[in-house]
């Protein structure tokens, strides 16, 4: 199953990623952990060591490579560059989590990420396609980072949504953007929930029947954002999404 998530800057896309993939972990799957934020935070969250994810390639670093597998120079390259043989180099694997840094912040008055988003587009679907596994991308905030490149395949868009009329003017956005690029399969989670007065607001503005559920703020939650890590921790993570996490493994059914 190809699972990306999405949302408004700051709402917890990061803490619901990583609660989501411990949960998929506990449940003896294999997950590729995708960070496709600039921020690069998901493998932090995660508990890799800093200097391991340092180390790690970004895949939008790699100039050389990327002009030979785009078609060299110009304004025209190949829309679907065969990116197998980079695939495992790119990887830091940690049992059965494999971790992905897709990409990092672009100097100001640099060029564009053209060429480079069509390696990481064939490179995510590389993945979505050919593998058996859950694939979860930490999608980037906002909606900038759509297209149709990374949102072919995927079998579901998790919009996540903090109780604010701003966050879910966000999130509305990001779905009708994500319902024409043709993801068909798009729910909401209400994520940062302190009180039935919360929930009601988020119940008041977005459809019930596309909505997961609700994740209820957690200090364990805010450990893991804060990188103090442990086995409780961990586990308190994968606990956070509670029935959400039955139905998401549900859906790719």
């Amino acid at each position: 199953m190809k699972i990306a998530i999405s949302g408004k800057g700051g709402v917890g896309k990061t803490t619901i990623s990583t609660g989501l993939i411990y949960y998929c972990l506990n449940k003896g799957l294999t997950v590729f952990a995708v960070d496709a934020d600039p921020d690069i935070s998901l493998g932090t969250v995660l508990g890799i060591d800093n200097q391991a994810i340092t180390n790690l390639k970004p895949i939008v670093d790699m100039r050389e490579i990327i002009a030979n597998k785009s078609g060299g120079s110009g304004a025209f390259f190949t829309l679907n560059p065969d990116v197998d043989d980079i695939l495992n180099e790119f990887v830091f694997q940690i049992g059965s989590l494999y971790f992905l840094k897709m990409g990092a912040v672009k100097q100001g008055g640099s060029s564009c990420y053209c060429r480079e988003n069509t390696v990481l587009n064939a490179l995510v679907n590389s993945i979505l396609v050919k593998s058996k596994e859950i694939v979860v991308l930490d999608m980037g905030a906002g909606i900038e980072h759509l297209t149709r490149g990374t949102a072919n395949g995927v079998d579901l868009m998790l919009i996540v949504s903090e109780p604010s009329i701003v966050s879910i003017n966000t999130a509305i956005t990001i779905k009708n953007l994500a319902t024409d690029l043709g993801i068909d399969n798009i729910k909401y989670i209400g994520n940062k929930i302190r009180n039935y007065k919360e929930k009601e607001f988020i119940l008041s503005r977005l459809p019930e029947q596309d909505i997961l559920g609700f994740v209820e703020f957690s200090f364990q939650a805010l450990e893991l954002s804060m990188g103090l890590h442990s086995m409780e921790t961990q586990s308190s993570s994968a606990l956070l999404l509670g029935e959400i996490g039955e139905k998401i493994l549900s859906l790719k059914s």
